[in-house]
This record gives C-alpha cells, sequence and structure tokens, in this order.
C-alpha cells in the first residue's frame, strides 16, 4: 500500500534551489553589464601597452578615462535629479 505523507517539501525545496540560482544568474548578468566594458577596455589597452604600440596604449587610456569621468558626471546628475527635493 503506498502512503501518502502530508507536507512532501521536495518540490518546494527544489523551489527553492531554481531561484537561488535564478537570483545568481541575474547577479552575474549586472556585474557583466556594469563592469564589461571596463574590464574588456583594461584589457585592450594592457594588450596594446604589451607590444610596441605604448603611444597608442597610451591615447586609448587617456581616451578611456574621459569617458569614464564623463559616464560618471552623467550619472551623478540622473541620481542628483532623482533625488531633488521639491
Amino acid at each position: 500500500m503506498k502512503r501518502r505523507t502530508i507536507g512532501n517539501r521536495d518540490g518546494g525545496v527544489m523551489m527553492e534551489y531554481v531561484i537561488l540560482a535564478v537570483l545568481i544568474a541575474a547577479a552575474v548578468i549586472v556585474a557583466v553589464i556594469a563592469f564589461g566594458r571596463a574590464v574588456g577596455d583594461g584589457f585592450f589597452v594592457a594588450g596594446q601597452a604589451a607590444t610596441v604600440r605604448e603611444k597608442t596604449a597610451k591615447g586609448t587610456l587617456d581616451t578611456e578615462r574621459v569617458r569614464r569621468d564623463n559616464d560618471i558626471s552623467a550619472s551623478k546628475e540622473y541620481h542628483d535629479s532623482m533625488h531633488e527635493t521639491q
């Protein structure tokens, strides 16, 4: 005779693991989006610096720093506009 238990939690435990996996995947995606360009640019500049194109690497690094500073100031302006007191 088959015995059924009340409160079988096998499916619930599996669902907790699924939710945890989805949250980890979302965090990884957000990290790649947030840091992907910066990491890629860093490898590009490092590759140029490792070769004989150090002047090009310096120019690229300066360009990336200016772009990063522009991104920072744009995000500060957005942040300040969202938190203005009215």
